[in-house]
Parts: structure tokens; C-alpha cells; sequence
């Protein structure tokens, strides 16, 4: 039924303009306002889309995985930009020093630390 459909995922932020700046400025993403709300564009194609909700409530999840190829600077650059990466007391194994949740040295996953969006949406960097 949906085999041939493109599929995109979408969630909501409370301020269209402080996503856009964000994401396009702060996080580097190639962003478009389409008037309803801004398409975050990935080179592999996929595309999400973010509206403005008046009542937002931000998702209390990851809604948003950013692959890298080196945390450590990933999780740097994040934080030289002013994001506070975030720390979890309830995860399989403890966060380093840098809140990396280092998944591939215990066997686990990948390596991934967490951050928010001006929405207070979840959102991650993680290498595998």
C-alpha cells in the first residue's frame, strides 16, 4: 500500500523562527521555509518536516538522530555553539565526562550524546 509512497517524518516546535535559526544556522542543516513550516533537507534525501504548534509539548524522546563520524568533535562543536548536552541517570551505562553514552566500548550500540532544540525537542549525535 505505502511501497511506493516517499515517506517523511515531522514534529512540532513552538516558534518557527527560533527552528529556523537553529537548525540552519546554529546546526548547519539546509532548511526551507515552505509557508507552512520548514523542511529540514539531508543529503541522503530524506526530508522532516517541523511546524509551529501553539500549544507545543516537546517530545520526551529522541525525534531527531544526527550520524557523525567523530563525536568527540561533534559533541565540541555543539558545545563551543552554547548546547548543553544532556545527562541521563536511568541508561544502561554511564556518560563520560562529555555526556557520551559510549555504546560500541561496552558492546551496546553505537556512541551517542543528547541535546535539545530551542522546542525542548530530544535530539542526538551518535557514531556507530
Amino acid at each position: 500500500m505505502f511501497e511506493q509512497t516517499e515517506a517523511f517524518s515531522g514534529y512540532s516546535v513552538d516558534s518557527k523562527q527560533e527552528a529556523l535559526v537553529f537548525y540552519g544556522d546554529v546546526l548547519g542543516c539546509d532548511v526551507t521555509d515552505n509557508g507552512m513550516g520548514l523542511e529540514l533537507h539531508f543529503p541522503n534525501g530524506h526530508t522532516v518536516f517541523l511546524y509551529e504548534k501553539a500549544d507545543h509539548e516537546p517530545a520526551g524522546f529522541t525525534v531527531l538522530n544526527f550520524p557523525v563520524d567523530d563525536i568527540d568533535k561533534a559533541v565540541d562543536d555543539l558545545v563551543v555553539k552554547g548546547i548543553d548536552m544532556l545527562t541521563y541517570d536511568d541508561l544502561p551505562s554511564e556518560q563520560d565526562g562529555k555526556a557520551i553514552l559510549r555504546g560500541k566500548e561496552a558492546g551496546m550500540g553505537p556512541d551517542i550524546a543528547w541535546f535539545k532544540d530551542p522546542a525542548g525537542n530530544v535530539l542526538s549525535v551518535l557514531e556507530n
